[in-house]
């Protein structure tokens, strides 16, 4: 390795992984015993009998010279039962391997002999269990009755024709399995049902009880019922047989089945509102610890007991989606399904400033390579900057702007980065006939507001503690949000973010506001002013008659392939996605 160079975290561990190896070989316990005996035994002499000295032409006086030490060996082996003891002539310079112990002077005393006491030896470090306190399946239970799950199961299976069951049969088969209604979709294509149309007894049987065997929480029975072989964490693509079985079936989305086309982007939506919330390492792979620290598995229990699908705000109103997609469509104008840094400069009259669209569409917090070849960013980044834009008081959003603002990407914000952004507020406040504060007193106010643990540095734990991030954040690129809040007092946007109960988050106020006032556009007739005409299709004449509130508005019409998902691009190879 080249001097200097500081081992990588991988390296170390196959380092650690090589001593522990070395360490327990019987060799290098034996050395490490011969070692701590020497250490042991001129102390034991010493406490023994004063002056005297130990039987034997090997030993010496029992008072060592202080100019000899022994050599410092560590390991956890611990000494085992010997015969009598050797240990080193006081002043001897070699050790074991070097020679033969020098025999030292004899003195004129007595010849008392020194008894030293033999230690019960401790039992060796191999045989000391430990409990286990890493469950990365789920800590096993000893409550469950694998025989009798089975044979709930097989008795279900027994009342469908040849004893297969369909699509349309899991739910019993679920219920059967002691499963939430909507996990009917990953126990059937966890089965291979989606090859084959149908399941049969013996196969299902075989996956259930390998999962109830290696599988002891609903986490991790879920990411083993949807991940791909050889994979141990859930990717995009697998959350899609999922959610595709929750657009079918759900109620609150009987009205999307006339409407196929735009299965996909509900369901891209849903996918990218899942990774938002969940996947709190950003890595795109969420594993069975990130799935049991969230809440999803408990909103997929709901979406059995609430037949309002908008009920469910975390990840599956379709409200929401309704929302998400028109605020896009309006900044698409030629409706490729793609936006540039023109059309997003457009979101909200120009609110953010144009340093913090080039931040964006730097790839900062987006991966695909078409933000870098093409200067364009998908639906699916469109879902994350709407949220993160909307609420800037979640991790997640938190987390987004502070990288678009760490320019250097060092781990925080210098007051250089925070003066870069802030240039261009004053020239838009200045634009707008209003005084800007100059940079030194607006610093002093955000010092006051964060409170940094370091001196001039402002790091993403300081802004995850402090409980107005949002004011941090607009203050530097939303200029319309900033001037809102210059005009509350700072008391009173601390009351609000220390508000107790079911009280709405940010983004449920705005995606409720704004669903109101898209029915209410709707409802008067309003066209969108956006020149784009166009007559209403077939499936938009079904939807309008079902009165969906999807029918009314001309963005339906917008391209698509059918079942296709277009999905954020996470992969750290950063290989681009195949086209939707």
């Amino acid at each position: 390795m080249p001097p200097g160079k500081v081992l990588q975290p991988v390296l170390k561990m196959k380092v650690d992984e090589l001593f522990l190896c070395w360490l327990s070989e019987s060799s290098t316990q034996a050395m490490l015993r011969d070692c701590l005996r020497r250490i042991q035994v001129p102390a034991r002499a010493e406490r023994g009998a004063g002056d005297a000295e130990l039987p034997g032409p090997r030993l010496a006086a029992a008072a060592p010279d202080p100019a000899w030490r022994p050599r410092e060996c560590e390991g956890p082996g611990a000494p085992g039962p010997t015969p009598a003891p050797t240990a080193l002539p006081v002043g001897a310079a070699s050790s074991a391997r070097s020679g033969p112990p020098v025999r030292g002077p004899r003195r004129s005393g007595g010849t008392r002999v020194v008894q030293t006491r033999k230690e019960e030896p401790l039992p060796p470090a191999a045989s000391r269990s430990v409990p286990t306190f890493y469950f990365p399946h789920g800590r096993p239970q000893d409550t469950v009755n694998v025989d009798a799950v089975i044979a709930k199961i097989e008795r279900t299976f027994a009342q469908f024709p040849h004893e297969r069951a369909t699509m349309e049969d899991m739910g019993r088969v679920a219920k059967a399995c002691g499963c939430p209604l909507y996990w009917k979709g990953p126990l059937f294509c966890g089965a291979g049902g989606e090859r084959t149309g149908s399941v049969s007894v013996h196969k299902f049987v075989a996956m259930w009880r390998k999962v109830l065997q290696n599988c002891h929480d609903d986490a991790a029975k879920f990411v083993h019922l949807l991940v791909s072989p050889g994979c141990s964490y859930l990717v995009q693509e697998d959350f899609v047989p999922f959610l595709q079985d929750v657009v079918n079936t759900h109620p609150g989305l009987a009205f999307l089945k006339e409407a196929a086309e735009f299965h996909s982007r509900y369901i891209t939506t849903v996918i990218q509102r899942i990774f938002y919330t969940v996947n709190r390492s950003w890595s795109g792979r969420i594993t069975c610890a990130e799935l049991r620290r969230s809440t999803f598995l408990q909103n997929v229990a709901l979406l059995e007991e609430e037949a309002d699908i908008n009920q469910l705000t975390e990840f599956f109103s379709y409200e929401h989606f309704y929302v998400i997609y028109c605020k896009f469509w309006e900044l698409d104008t030629d409706h490729d399904l793609l936006i540039d840094a023109q059309d997003l400069a457009r979101h909200n009259d120009h609110a953010i400033s144009t340093k913090m669209i080039d931040r964006i569409f730097s790839g900062a917090v987006t991966r695909g390579k078409k933000v870098q070849k093409e200067g364009k960013i998908s639906y699916a980044d469109f879902v994350w900057f709407l949220i993160s834009e909307e609420d800037k008081k979640t991790p997640t959003s938190i987390e987004y702007w502070f990288r678009c603002m760490d320019l250097d990407g060092d781990g925080a914000l210098s007051m250089f980065e925070l003066e870069y952004f802030y240039e261009e507020q004053c020239r838009r406040l200045d634009s707008m006939a209003i005084e800007a504060l100059p940079f030194e007193d607006c610093l002093c106010q955000m010092l006051d507001l964060v409170k940094p643990q370091t001196e001039g540095r402002i790091t993403l734990q300081d802004l995850k503690r402090c409980k107005l991030a949002n004011v941090f954040f607009d203050t530097f690129f939303n200029i319309e949000k900033y001037l809102d809040h210059e005009q509350k007092e700072q008391a009173s946007l601390l009351r609000e973010s220390e508000s107790e109960g079911p009280e709405l988050s940010d983004w449920e106020r705005f995606a409720a506001e704004e669903y109101d006032i898209l029915v209410a556009e709707e409802a008067a007739g309003d066209p969108w002013e956006d020149g784009y005409e166009a007559e209403l299709s077939p499936v938009e004449q079904k939807l309008s008659a079902l009165r969906s509130p999807l029918a009314q508005r001309p963005f339906l019409e917008a391209p698509g392939g059918l079942g296709t998902v277009e999905l954020y691009e996470y992969e750290c190879g950063g290989d681009d996605l195949p086209p939707s």
